[in-house]
């Protein structure tokens, strides 16, 4: 019945009486709150991304395009006229040798999207699509919004 003094056993002055050597564990939640940060600023950012010319598109309620945006070329077309295959500046007359480059180097899998502006004269569009069936591209789509009103 008597009392101890100086931390109580033998356990040096420690909590449960025994000493702790160093942990070897790796603690891996500021890696998984660094990772999870990361992929909500790629999954904002992403989006953003995948479409270099702001243009507004026309509406339509039609089923969803088969093919995956990365092996389909995109080519834009700005209300003012000026075109862009992948986000490079390109004329009309520079359109049908690229494409036919293009399907010459097999990079992409002969399709390709149209994405014109509303206000893009309907003589532009079909004079764009003469062209991609001259250089040899088997699908073309003209992109819509299917959110718009």
């Amino acid at each position: 019945m008597g009392m101890m003094t100086g931390g109580g056993g033998s356990g040096g002055g420690r909590r449960g009486g025994r000493s702790r050597g160093l942990n070897s564990e790796i603690n891996v939640t500021p890696f998984v709150d660094v990772m999870l940060v990361l992929l909500i600023v790629f999954m904002i950012t992403a989006p953003l991304l995948a479409t270099g010319v702001d243009v507004t598109l026309p509406s339509a309620k039609a089923r969803p395009l088969p093919s995956s945006p990365d092996d389909v070329l995109a080519l834009t077309i700005k209300e003012d006229g000026t075109m862009f295959l992948q986000n490079e500046e390109i004329t009309l007359q520079e359109l049908q040798p690229r494409l036919r480059a293009i399907i010459e180097a097999g990079e992409y899998n002969n399709s390709i999207y149209v994405r014109g502006d509303t206000v893009v004269q309907l003589g532009l569009i079909a004079e764009v699509f003469s062209q991609i069936q001259a250089a040899g591209f088997n699908r073309a789509a003209i992109v819509t919004d299917p959110n718009a009103e």
